[in-house]
């Protein structure tokens, strides 16, 4: 295991009606605040209703930033930043998802330099100050509402970009599982999708003695894998649907990637064909990560043969690691099928011309991406050929 430094100062307020306590979190900041969410949806439900009623009790002056797209762009981060620095912006309240999230944290760091924003993800730039950030959650997948991770895409290059800093992270986040009762069964299905891959990424590590958090990634993978079925049947299943809602937060908030370095490369693989294409994240990654494994899982194969065993109850036998990592993949494959989700590049329009640039897309700027296996371009691109 390796020596580790571990951050999470997000306070979770988790639970039915949770969003009841905003007001109580508002009382701790400024008077001066930027509203950032999507479209109507949080309207339909009441929720917008319910924080602005709050803000309003708070005697906080509401600036509002809507219009946040799924791939968060660029060029709404910087109309943010804009009217944060005129306004003197003292938190920024994200009322969405991972895409509301992630464009209230550019905003957030953004409005505290003088630099391009863009420039801390072009560059890999890790940004040390930025204004609070709270967050009133309704789509379970990203883990955005407590993680240090935020991502882009540059509208104008259709680059999508990643970057890390512990002065983003939320420092509250409102769970109310009821809230993700609306959400239909293609974006239920794919933020499920998002949570595993987290989870993915982080289990299939090459350190030694991480027992501890190998056993809670497959413990997290198995309830995702358990409750998704029952919310995409049951959408208004409290249960279910707190089941997902806190494994989403937990996959992302890196409590269960202490000791051990993640991979990540399949997400920046994905990135690149979802900035591409607009392509649901989610979706995505039920198309690369299958391709992913079987490209590397000779590095370790006893790792995928272990996710066949306790994920999917393949019986063991006499069977070699090698026949357990197919069956698991083949199994992986049929889960994400049957949640709805497509698998193989060319049901979204992507063919073997578009491979090399996204390959080179993917790397960017890098020799390689991954840590479990490290990947040249040419070795995206066979993983890419591999998922067509």
């Amino acid at each position: 295991m390796r020596n580790f430094e571990y951050n999470c100062p997000t306070k979770i307020i988790f639970g039915k009606n949770a969003e009841s306590e905003l007001l109580y979190e508002l009382r701790k900041y400024g008077d001066r605040v930027l509203l950032v969410y999507g479209g109507q949806s949080i309207k339909r439900s009441g929720l917008f209703e319910s924080v602005t009623m709050q803000l309003r009790e708070a005697n906080k002056a509401v600036f509002e930033l809507s219009g946040v797209l799924p791939n968060p762009r660029l060029s709404l981060v910087q109309k943010g930043i804009e009217i944060v620095k005129k306004n003197g912006v003292d938190l920024i309240l994200a009322v969405g998802g991972g895409s509301v999230i992630d464009t209230a944290k550019a905003i957030a760091f953004g409005a505290k330099t003088d630099d391009p924003v863009w420039d801390y993800f072009e560059n890999d730039r890790t940004p040390h100050k930025a204004i609070p950030v709270g967050v009133v959650l309704t789509f379970s997948a990203s883990g955005s509402e407590a993680s240090n991770s935020c991502v882009i895409t540059n509208d104008l290059t259709n680059v999508k970009r990643g970057v890390h800093g512990d002065c983003f992270i939320p420092r509250f986040a409102i769970l109310n599982p009821e809230r993700t009762f609306t959400l239909n069964k293609y974006q239920t299905a794919c933020g499920c999708t998002d949570i595993l891959a987290h989870l993915f990424e982080r289990y299939f590590s090459l350190d030694e003695g991480c027992e501890l958090t190998s056993n809670l990634l497959i413990a997290v993978m198995k309830t995702v894998i358990k409750y998704t079925p029952v919310a995409l049947a049951r959408p208004n299943d409290y249960n279910a649907r707190a089941e997902i809602m806190y494994a989403g937060t937990i996959a992302h908030n890196d409590s269960l990637s202490v000791g051990r370095r993640a991979d990540f490369a399949t997400h920046k693989i994905e990135h690149a064909v979802s900035a591409y294409n607009d392509l649901a994240h989610g979706e995505g990654l039920a198309i690369i990560f299958p391709a992913w494994m079987k490209y590397v899982y000779e590095v370790k194969p006893s790792m995928f043969a272990r996710l066949a065993v306790e994920l999917f109850g393949i019986e063991k036998g006499d069977k070699l690691d090698e026949q357990l990592t197919y069956e698991f993949i083949s199994k992986l494959e049929e889960f994400y099928k049957s949640i709805g989700l497509k698998t193989k590049l060319r049901e979204v329009g992507i063919d073997a011309n578009n491979v090399k640039f996204l390959a080179e897309l993917a790397v960017y700027k890098s020799t390689t991406i991954g840590n479990f296996k490290k990947l040249n371009v040419n070795d995206v691109m066979n993983i890419l050929k591999m998922a067509l």
